[in-house]
């Protein structure tokens, strides 16, 4: 069951109610820490990120509480991982050159 406080964002794609929030219409809903993520990377002009660029959005909390948010937008496939073999990146679910190539986009 969605939160009051939490915000409209995607058209559920069966996602587990426990780590998205699923609205009685059936889309995914977010809380506001995870909303200001997507409107984090939507403002910018390139689609992966690194785990500290997410940090800076979250001056107040500590590395461990920025990870556990970005992990349930993993598990709810609103993000991604990508990973070149030595560095692992977040990035929204097929967003990007990468995803494209591989026929997700």
């Amino acid at each position: 069951m969605a939160s009051e406080h939490a915000v409209q964002v995607l058209t559920a794609f069966g996602h587990p109610a426990s780590l998205c929030g699923v609205s009685r219409h059936n889309e995914v809903t977010m809380t506001p820490d995870q909303q200001k993520i997507v409107d984090f990377i939507t403002e910018k002009n390139k689609t992966k990120f690194y785990f500290k660029d997410f940090l800076d959005i979250f001056p107040e909390k500590g590395p461990r509480e920025v990870k556990k948010i970005l992990t349930s937008m993993v598990q709810c496939e609103v993000m991604e991982f990508w990973s070149s073999g030595s560095t692992t990146m977040y990035g929204l679910k097929g967003a990007g050159k990468q995803s494209q190539a591989e026929g997700e986009g």
